[in-house]
């Protein structure tokens, strides 16, 4: 009955679309046209087989998301779970992979907690960003290890390159006791270029998590974050450039159980310099640090425990045009991963070296091929190889048709490796193999696009006891659709997936097969209106399927008045319908809310 009732909401979302775009002819909204991650170096998206989603800072103003969580839900191919509100834990399955399957990149720089292998989407300040790239698929033969799933990369913030400083700044409150305040100042003189911001979020939050067995704490669990970013560059005659740049989110985050409290600090610095040794080779240098800090404590306010990761970064990079059509990229990278803990591990240290090389390739004038193949050696299990292959056709009328296979692995995390009393020090990678295939559009009236594909990933990593013993089938489809009629732009995303543990055939845990998003906005005037529609079927929160949580819907309305070309009101109106829904079993989502946001832009 829910699924059914899922299919039919989904084919009058699509009807809908397909009616208003046939109403008028005009030009389809534009998308970004170039993608930094996919390849490693700025390439043209239209000649890639791989499949990318692109948020820039105007979509994230315009979809007056407060997380970045909220952000990557709008994504195709992202199901999001969240152990409650502001700053609670939150698990990002791409594409049906675990939540320890998607590799996370700051400026370049490798993120994450090497104990848990995660990434905090929660802490990371959404007023501090610039871009979001996201690559979905296997991307190990770029990356090395974690990117089964693929790779979000995020861009903190390097403003508006203009002569007088550019100030941006902005004051909101809202439901939940929430307020929240930032500003950035940027600019440039002569060829260097400046950017310093600064964000800060407080909510006393509501309840985490209703009733549940050994857990009955029926208070409002608060979250505060601030966030710093500041980035510098210089550019000189011989076309040379350097780069420093920095971000830190630090503050405190509440929920319900032993412990009930987190102390945390997110952190990436990294300087990089490129130059031209030849002019058809282009290097790269970059250096960079990311810590991720934990201090946890008991409700009576006792230390409980620390868990502090520092990963350290190192890659050079090179572009090299081979001729026209023919670009190559070679490159290495290293990384040492570093722990600090109150529980102590067997091993508190690793090192990881990668050396890749990656082809694009223009054949026959409208054949793209990109051939990528990586070579890494980890301290914990040894060597891996991964390789990737992907093509692209465009032809006439505005149609592509795109093929591409890879393979991928994930490390083990210290974890499972170390972790006193359930660390398995014999543990290997997890491997996958997938494949996609799909077709897509552009036209005067609609953009759009669909994707099949089949990923199978072995040695997953089971618990209790923690051994290489489990295996997954994932099949999927994704397909978007954009357009812009008579002033209306439309978004519609669709995802459709069956995970699958091989060995007993049930779902895997906290995944949805079913997910429709729909975006809907115009201007009028100086008046901005828009609507957003979230609609998830429902997944199990245990492996042995018997645990079930409810699908749902969700409705937010947005809407911004220009009052001059400085000034910008913004309210947003969250879960209209006021659904009371879970993404994990016991934990609550907010209800009904609103928030109301002043903006200033010089």
């Amino acid at each position: 009955m829910q699924k059914n009732l899922f299919l039919s909401m989904l084919l009058t979302a699509v009807g809908a679309s397909l009616s208003t775009q046939a109403a008028g002819n005009d030009e389809a909204a534009n998308l970004p046209e170039t993608v930094v991650t996919a390849t490693r170096t700025e390439t043209v998206r239209n000649q890639l087989a791989t499949a990318t989603t692109v948020f820039n800072r105007e979509d994230i103003e315009q979809l007056q998301v407060r997380t970045l969580p909220d952000l990557l839900k709008t994504a195709p191919g992202i199901d999001v779970t969240e152990n409650g509100g502001y700053g609670k834990q939150t698990s990002i399955f791409m594409r049906g992979t675990n939540s320890d399957h998607v590799l996370v990149l700051i400026d370049g720089i490798k993120a994450g907690s090497a104990t848990s292998g995660t990434s905090a989407f929660q802490f990371i300040p959404i007023e501090q960003i610039e871009r979001v790239e996201i690559i979905r698929g296997p991307q190990s033969s770029l990356y090395g290890s974690e990117a089964i799933g693929g790779v979000i990369q995020i861009f903190t913030r390097k403003g508006a390159q203009k002569d007088q400083p550019s100030i941006t700044l902005d004051a909101g409150a809202g439901s939940y006791d929430t307020f929240n305040t930032a500003g950035t100042v940027s600019g440039k003189w002569q060829n260097s270029w400046y950017s310093l911001g600064a964000s800060h979020i407080n909510s006393q939050g509501f309840d985490a998590r209703r009733p549940a067995p050994g857990v009955n704490d029926p208070d409002r669990d608060g979250y505060y974050n601030t966030g710093l970013n500041a980035r510098v560059g210089h550019r000189f005659d011989n076309n040379a450039e350097i780069e420093a740049f920095f971000m830190r989110s630090f503050g405190k985050t509440e929920f319900d159980g032993t412990p009930n409290k987190t102390d945390f600090v997110n952190q990436v610095v990294g300087t990089s310099g490129s130059f031209d040794i030849l002019d058809n080779w282009r290097s790269t240098l970059r250096f960079g640090q990311t810590q991720d800090e934990n201090d946890n404590f008991r409700p009576n306010g006792l230390f409980y425990s620390r868990f502090n990761t520092t990963r350290w970064n190192a890659t050079w990079l090179n572009q090299i045009t081979l001729a026209a059509d023919h670009q190559l990229t070679l490159g290495t990278d290293y990384r040492v991963d570093e722990i600090q803990s109150s529980t102590r591990y067997n091993e508190s240290s690793r090192y990881d070296v990668g050396v890749f090389g990656e082809l694009h390739s223009r054949i026959f004038d409208s054949h793209f091929l990109n051939a990528s193949v990586r070579w890494d050696e980890n301290e914990a299990f040894g060597d891996s190889v991964t390789g990737n292959v992907g093509w692209r056709y465009n032809w006439d009328y505005g149609l592509s048709a795109f093929a591409s296979f890879g393979n991928a692995f994930k490390a083990p995390t210290f974890n499972q490796l170390y972790f006193p009393n359930y660390g398995n020090p014999d543990l290997q990678a997890e491997t996958s193999t997938s494949f996609e295939a799909g077709i897509a559009g552009n036209h005067d009236w609609a953009s759009w696009e669909i994707r099949a594909y089949h990923t199978n990933i072995d040695d997953l990593i089971a618990i209790f006891p923690v051994e290489n013993l489990d295996k997954a089938q994932i099949d999927g489809i994704e397909a978007e659709l954009s357009s812009q009629i008579l002033g209306w732009r439309n978004t519609l995303n669709m995802a459709m997936l069956s995970p699958r543990d091989r060995v007993t055939n049930l779902r895997l845990a906290r995944r949805a097969e079913q997910t429709l998003s729909y975006d809907l906005s115009r201007a009028f005037g100086d008046f901005d209106l828009g609507a957003h529609v979230l609609a998830q079927g429902n997944r199990f929160d245990d492996r042995a399927n018997r645990i079930e949580v409810d699908g749902f819907v969700t409705v937010d309305l947005r809407t911004a008045y220009h009052i001059d070309k400085h000034w910008m009101l913004s309210a947003k109106l969250n879960n209209l319908l006021d659904k009371d829904y879970e993404t994990v079993d016991t934990y609550n989502n907010a209800g009904r809310n609103f928030f109301f946001s002043i903006h200033y832009n010089n």
